[in-house]
């Protein structure tokens, strides 16, 4: 039976570029201190009610129907 308590095969690697920095908010565009490439919305836009309940940033980017 294997040991997999081991923390060396426990502890997932991270992408190379995938470190924390100061990186542009998608939404606002404001510089802010994200803690790795998947963190791209600054918390004042994730603080919006629109961003919590879905809407999208301008009208012209929703699909029609």
């Amino acid at each position: 039976m294997e040991d997999f308590d081991n923390d060396a095969d426990t502890i997932m690697a991270r992408a190379h570029n995938d470190v924390p920095q100061e990186r542009p908010c998608l939404r606002c565009r404001t510089p802010f201190w994200s803690e790795g490439f998947g963190e791209r919305i600054c918390r004042r836009c994730k603080g919006l009610s629109a961003w919590r309940n879905g809407v999208s940033v301008s009208p012209g980017l929703a699909r029609r129907r």
